[in-house]
């Protein structure tokens, strides 16, 4: 990544930090009685021009989407500012991703197409102008079909497996678990082409993404073999461990093996093992809020930029998360406990 454009993307992305909604906005939009005040209160913070053109009657599903297209612009904005990335190129593939899940789970459910189209949100591939993967996989008439139209993608073989997987054990997150395999895997390949500054982040990502796959695999009966193909090994440390967590009795055993690493504070005490499960989640993805709010120690560094597209998307599904509680009539402590927040 070039030198002054790198200063020029970390200048911006301190800015863009500077603005960042803080715990009484969220409040205050979470106090909203309606979609209506929502709205009005939207329109007061940064993200008025974002929800500018949702038309009424307001739904939580329109006004997220227009936040997920505030955020494609400014992931896009924010990668080409910083010139030419491998790691922030990876982290936009997440967009792709991201719809490429809903449809092919959307498949499974029987879902039709129109029922599909009101989910997902194509302005990240518009951008890149990499539409047609995602239409084709839409139009598709069924799973099997979806599935085909992707085989001649860098996404094919994974998601072979992964429709495989679930015709095996008929648990839908199966998809979630593989479609996440892609985009770690070209997380760390873009590590290795040389950026190294945003190392940190991205080797939390890997290890949430590793752990959270063996706790799944056990949960959902994998075998030792079938865990092994959702994980991304990049070390011997982690091989270690991982084998460890796989080995372990039970799904309790299986997280007591984090004891003696940096995740330890991360156990759940839950003994409950889908609570535990759900537990272990929001106190990983509240780890990584964190470090990338500690990223912005070291200035013009990439993991400068890599913390502010993470923040800013995790502020958005902050907001989304409000806009359905809000519809759907959820006490505002309930709403503001499940938000990726600081925690006083």
């Amino acid at each position: 990544m070039g030198g002054s454009k790198n200063v020029y993307a970390s200048v911006k992305s301190y800015s863009k930090r500077g603005k960042l909604l803080k715990k009484d906005e969220f409040q205050t939009l979470a106090e909203a009685r309606d979609l209506d005040e929502l709205m009005t209160r939207i329109k007061n913070t940064v993200y008025g021009g974002a929800v500018s053109e949702v038309e009424k009657p307001y739904t939580s599903q329109g006004i997220e989407s227009a936040l997920r297209s505030y955020l494609a612009d400014v992931h896009y904005k924010i990668a080409k500012t910083a010139g030419e990335s491998r790691i922030l190129d990876a982290y936009y593939l997440k967009f792709i991703i991201s719809n490429l899940k809903l449809i092919l789970k959307g498949k499974v459910l029987g879902k039709s197409q129109e029922e599909i189209e009101t989910h997902i949100n194509l302005r990240a591939e518009e951008l890149i102008k990499q539409r047609d993967i995602v239409i084709k996989a839409l139009v598709a008439k069924d799973l099997e079909e979806a599935v085909a139209s992707l085989n001649q993608t860098e996404f094919g073989e994974e998601i072979a497996k992964a429709a495989a997987l679930y015709a095996d054990k008929k648990n839908i997150q199966i998809f979630d678990t593989y479609f996440d395999k892609i985009l770690y895997t070209r997380l760390v390949k873009a590590l290795k082409s040389g950026d190294i500054d945003a190392g940190r982040l991205i080797g939390m990502d890997v290890d949430f993404f590793n752990i959270f796959s063996v706790i799944r695999g056990k949960f959902w009966e994998l075998d030792e073999q079938q865990i092994q193909d959702l994980l991304i090994i990049q070390s011997p440390a982690a091989k270690d461990l991982l084998g460890r967590m796989m080995s372990a009795g039970t799904i309790r055993d299986a997280f007591n093996e984090l004891s003696n690493t940096k995740y330890k504070d991360l156990i759940p005490q839950t003994e409950n093992e889908l609570d535990a499960i759900s537990e272990f989640e929001r106190a990983f993805e509240l780890a990584i809020y964190r470090a990338s709010l500690n990223s912005f120690t070291k200035m013009f560094s990439l993991s400068t930029i890599v913390g502010i597209t993470k923040l800013t998307s995790y502020e958005v599904r902050n907001i989304a998360a409000i806009a359905f509680a809000v519809e759907q009539k959820i006490p505002t402590e309930t709403t503001m406990s499940k938000l990726i927040l600081e925690t006083e």
